[in-house]
């Protein structure tokens, strides 16, 4: 879905889970973002797929999903009511999951996710994991909502060693995030390098990431340059 000098397919190094990652993908991340990083943790993991839609209380896959017996079925979100990957001991883990469990994973933005949760009575039911991060989103190409907040990838990324570390999982990590760094690299490279063929020659400046929401009139990337100008004629004006 990239221009070829973009193209990410290379990278990709697909790896096989004991566990089914679900994506449910809100429409907006299905048709705005091309290159959005839920298409790429399902391109990365064999045993995943991708669901679009808001409400799934009548999806008939999700249903099919949940109501097998064979797997056990949770929701990563956080919440002080989550099961904690990070803080339990690999049996309470191994107990807790079961063997090959589903793993449901929002794609969308915050205010997307909390949507899809609240319209779908079926993913209310289900019980939480989350995990503590201790790593800073490298996903400086966008806006992120809080300083510690992950990508799609970057979370599944962390729960897959959480369960590597429990002994849920047994696979190889090493490349999941290389499509992902690559992204941001060619993205970077477009930006800021004045050699590059795709670089823009009226950018100029470093970026620099956010921590809270951006507002309607501001850029997902906002250039050092750009905002000390702001700050400047913000502290004219008072």
């Amino acid at each position: 879905m990239r221009p070829e000098n973009s193209c990410i397919c290379s990278f990709t190094r697909p790896i096989q889970t004991k566990s089914r990652f679900i994506i449910l993908m809100h429409p907006k991340e299905y048709k705005k973002e091309r290159n959005g990083t839920g298409r790429m943790t399902q391109l990365q993991l064999t045993n995943s797929e991708i669901i679009v839609g808001v409400d799934f209380t009548q999806n008939k896959r999700v249903i099919e999903l949940l109501t097998n017996e064979n797997n056990n079925s949770f929701l990563l979100y956080p919440g002080e009511e989550s099961f904690n990957l990070s803080l339990r001991k690999s049996s309470e883990t191994t107990s807790f999951l079961g063997k090959n469990p589903n793993i449901f994973i929002l794609d969308g933005t915050w205010p997307c996710a909390k949507k899809m949760i609240r319209m779908s009575k079926n993913l209310q039911a289900l019980p939480r994991v989350s995990f503590d991060n201790q790593i800073q989103s490298k996903f400086i190409i966008k806006q992120q909502p809080a300083p510690l907040c992950l990508s799609t990838i970057e979370s599944t990324y962390t729960v897959l060693n959480l369960l590597n570390t429990a002994e849920v999982e047994n696979c190889d990590t090493t490349d999941f995030l290389l499509p992902f760094e690559k992204m941001i690299e060619n993205q970077v490279d477009y930006l800021l390098n004045p050699s590059s063929q795709n670089y823009r020659p009226n950018t100029t400046g470093t970026i620099t990431t956010k921590n809270h929401y951006k507002k309607n009139t501001q850029r997902n990337i906002v250039f050092e340059k750009e905002r000390k100008a702001l700050t400047k004629t913000n502290s004219q004006s008072l």
